[in-house]
């Protein structure tokens, strides 16, 4: 369910509250623009359901059915809702330390119970079909590869692809090899440096290379250039139409991938660029990749997030059990089937 953008019976000291906490949790707590966007949703929500009571009157039943019968009837999954539920009780018990209200009514305010979703890795044969579908002598074709291949040798999210400028490219020579690495900055604005498997530097010298690049303005301000450009104007007049402006969407990207792998024959559950991303994790957990490196390389804080993959991996356990568990070594009414395939 979309959020609104903007709560049509909030108080301006409502919404000054709710500002000045969102700057806090950027300046403080690095929190990513869309993060911030969610949060700033989930409060006006709450300002709707207050129904002109300020929101400092808000008491714990409020909050409570706020966050509960109030949002599950709208439609919010409790996925959904358990960040709402961090967005209350992260701006009440800001008000609270502020000496904005004398108790903090969200304190014990419940989180819904949510089952872990698993992500869903691209196959690695789909990965190939959708890497090879696009047109590399044309420039969008050589565009979307090259983004197709940083999404899946280096595990990027859609973010961190996006906001890179071809300045945060390097190409070090190791053992008389020209190597890329790739300066990447994602949620919270966290930047790594993560090198890049050798198929994705030489696509992205065949589309830094296209002649029509040549004929994009992406230069910015600061001097640096903006690495994946759209080709299209949506947004601003032509005159516009250069430096910033030419930076792709996060939505064209997923859009790219939707279209490219629907024409690929791609199942439409993996045509979505994190299911890149879970490929790469995946992949590096097959290969028995310690922990702490695949942490490095795929941006997590929390090594909990990493071990995720090392339960997708499962070709590395099925191989082992293959080879030594008890059932394949004794004789089974299949036996002979199993033989005989």
């Amino acid at each position: 369910m979309p959020l609104p953008p903007q709560s049509e019976k909030g108080t301006p000291q409502d919404l000054d509250l709710i500002e000045a906490w969102l700057t806090f949790k950027i300046a403080n707590e690095g929190k990513s623009e869309e993060t911030i966007r969610k949060y700033r949703g989930y409060l006006h929500r709450l300002i709707d359901f207050l129904d002109g009571r300020p929101v400092l009157s808000a008491s714990n039943e409020d909050l409570e059915t706020f966050s509960g019968p109030f949002v599950h009837q709208q439609g919010l999954s409790p996925r959904s809702r358990h960040a709402l539920v961090a967005a209350v009780r992260g701006f009440y018990g800001w008000l609270f330390k502020k000496g904005k209200i004398r108790s903090d009514p969200a304190i014990r305010l419940p989180y819904p119970k949510a089952g872990k979703k698993l992500p869903i890795p691209m196959a690695l044969s789909n990965a190939e079909a959708l890497l090879m579908q696009p047109d590399i002598s044309t420039l969008a074709g050589a565009r979307d590869a090259a983004m197709i291949a940083i999404l899946m040798g280096c595990g990027l999210r859609v973010s961190g692809l996006i906001s890179m400028n071809q300045e945060n490219l390097s190409f070090p020579i190791e053992d008389g090899k020209e190597r890329m690495l790739v300066r990447v900055t994602e949620k919270g604005k966290k930047e790594r440096v993560v090198p890049a498997p050798h198929e994705a530097r030489l696509l992205i010298h065949v589309y830094l290379g296209h002649p029509d690049l040549g004929e994009v303005d992406r230069a910015l301000p600061s001097g640096d250039r903006v690495l994946f450009v759209s080709l299209r104007n949506r947004r601003v007049t032509a005159d516009k139409f250069h430096g910033e402006a030419r930076r792709l969407s996060s939505r064209s990207v997923h859009n790219m991938i939707r279209n490219r792998g629907g024409l690929a024959g791609l199942p439409p559950d993996q045509c979505h660029p994190h299911a890149l991303r879970h490929l790469f994790g995946t992949e590096l957990a097959e290969k028995d990749v310690d922990l702490l490196v695949r942490q490095t390389l795929m941006g997590h804080e929390d090594p909990r997030s990493t071990a995720i993959y090392t339960h997708l991996a499962s070709r590395k356990l099925a191989k082992e059990m293959d080879r030594a568990g008890p059932l394949g070594r004794v004789k089974t009414p299949v036996s002979e089937l199993l033989g005989q395939l």
